[in-house]
């Protein structure tokens, strides 16, 4: 009867267990079951988490998104509504109610220019062009410098005006830029303005670039959305590239870099070592290339996918050998929008050598406000309108010969255009001439290698992650081809696992908190 004798003990260890499964399988079936509110939270705008292309919920957006448009890829007005419907919703995801800002301002200047293509009379078209440049310019002045210039007459003539509760829309810098080209382009008759309304407002709501660029010129874009659904399987492998290397330079070296050590210095440099503030300029210098850079090659790999060529904004700008060449090199799509739209009607250097310096200057300085309403800006773009006339000036003293573009000259003028850059990246970051200042001082008067040992130490992956960060900017175009096509030879499997890796690598770095793009405050 000993055998049969039941183990009390055993009995409630079973229990228990039968319990905790059946506790299991309670959460796995609740699992199951769709949280409706949590899915129309998701849906709906969120201030503290804006869609951008390194969000979570941007992943299950573009599935969808790509899904249907491969589905009517034969189907021109399909495919159109489908782009056009899910890029304005990804604007409401990224920017809330603001989405009717770039809907206005679509129905705007779709109309004026065609009021402006269909009018005979030059003073017609001439006022219609003004009230379209006032209605940009002027939504562009009231959100971005409204407060700005109220403090102005506050510090000047000390009066007692207080600040508006403005909101800055996202990219409205991008699009109303976008939208003025469009204009004055249809002006001087260098397009005739479209006649659907649809394909206008795909062309400044473009989901890839409407929030940070690239700067579109309607003449590029519009005509590609008329073209047939083509994707060669080179494209798909540049668009596969561009993601994948924007997304590794975004989220991997600038936001590790940002986070673990330039934001640190810069917000108190009084605190930290001349060493310390300098590693932490050429810091920012990688930031801003790989952030701004590596969002405006994910944007460009999108729109490869669906069929459509975006310009490059970028071209290894810290190589240049001038601050001329930087400006070929860096923020491309706005380089070229202000020489075409601002320096040329001021007159450029068609009026003269002084005339010329003076264009350059003020066309910096307003390239500069466009950044930001803030006297740091307008220094940094003094400070670059004044090297490009220094430069102007140079370069007609002493007129390059053939063959002199390499050597130790070279590489000294490249070093010097670097330095002079991040000169100017410290007044583009800081948030007060003071900190500027102080980060100056910190650099000119209080630098020693004393501290080197303790310093490496301590950031020693931030270290590593810069010079990761130069490395990859320096690698020559020659090579990027070649990985270009050993990526096209890889077999699925081989592809799926240079993806795996990534995400592995991406989900190490990423930080707790997102690192909203530096570029989406302008």
């Amino acid at each position: 009867m000993d055998s049969y004798v039941i183990d009390s003990d055993a009995v409630n260890r079973l229990m228990d267990c039968l319990v905790s499964a059946g506790d299991a399988v309670v959460k796995l079936m609740d699992s199951f079951v769709i949280d409706g509110d949590a899915v129309v939270r998701q849906l709906l705008y969120d201030p503290k988490n804006p869609l951008l292309f390194n969000n979570g919920f941007f992943v299950y957006f573009f599935f969808l998104f790509i899904l249907l448009y491969y589905l009517f890829r034969e189907r021109y007005t399909a495919r159109t509504v489908i782009l056009s419907t899910f890029s304005l919703y990804f604007f409401y995801k990224a920017s809330g109610s603001f989405v009717l800002l770039v809907i206005i301002s679509a129905i705007i200047d779709f109309f004026l220019s065609n009021l402006i293509y269909r009018q005979q009379k030059l003073f017609a078209k001439r006022m219609l062009l003004v009230l379209s440049i006032v209605t940009n310019l002027g939504l562009l002045f009231y959100f971005k410098y409204t407060n700005f210039f109220i403090e102005i007459c506050n510090d000047s003539f000390s009066a007692g005006f207080h600040p508006l509760n403005i909101i800055l829309p996202v990219g409205i810098s991008f699009y109303t830029f976008e939208n003025l080209s469009y204009t004055v382009d249809v002006y001087h008759g260098k397009i005739e303005p479209e006649k659907k309304f649809l394909n206008y407002l795909l062309f400044l709501s473009f989901f890839p670039k409407l929030v940070m660029g690239p700067i579109v010129r309607a003449s590029d874009f519009i005509p590609q959305l008329k073209r047939p659904y083509v994707v060669t399987e080179r494209d798909f492998v540049d668009g596969f590239y561009l993601i994948f290397s924007g997304l590794f330079k975004k989220v991997v070296i600038s936001d590790y870099i940002t986070q673990n050590f330039v934001n640190y210095i810069f917000d108190g440099p009084s605190l930290h070592t001349g060493l310390e503030c300098l590693l932490a300029v050429y810091g920012y210098a990688i930031v801003i290339y790989c952030d701004f850079s590596g969002y405006s090659d994910v944007a460009i790999g999108i729109a490869k996918w669906l069929g459509i060529t975006i310009p490059a904004n970028f071209n290894s700008p810290y190589k240049s050998s001038s601050i001329s060449d930087f400006w070929r090199r860096w923020h491309i799509s706005l380089s070229s929008w202000l020489r075409d739209y601002l320096y040329k009607p001021l007159g450029g250097n068609r009026c003269g050598t002084f005339r010329t310096y003076i264009n350059l200057i003020i066309t910096m300085l307003l390239g500069g406000l466009w950044h930001g309403a803030s006297w740091n800006f307008i220094v940094w773009g003094g400070l670059h309108g004044g090297a490009l006339a220094v430069h102007k000036f140079w370069s007609g003293l002493h007129k390059k010969k053939s063959g002199n573009s390499v050597g130790l000259a070279n590489v000294l003028s490249i070093i010097l255009t670097f330095h002079f850059v991040c000169l100017g990246w410290i007044f583009f970051k800081a948030s007060s001439f003071e900190l500027a200042f102080q980060m100056i001082k910190q650099i000119l008067f209080d630098f020693s290698f004393d501290g080197i040992t303790p310093f490496l130490e301590n950031y020693s992956s931030v270290v590593m992650m810069i010079g990761l960060g130069f490395m990859l900017h320096l690698l020559p175009d020659s090579l990027t081809e070649y990985a270009k096509t050993r990526f096209e030879k890889l077999p699925l499997v081989s592809s799926v696992l240079v993806f795996l890796v990534f995400v592995v690598v991406y989900a190490y770095f990423k930080s707790s908190e997102p690192i909203m793009p530096i570029y989406l405050q302008f």
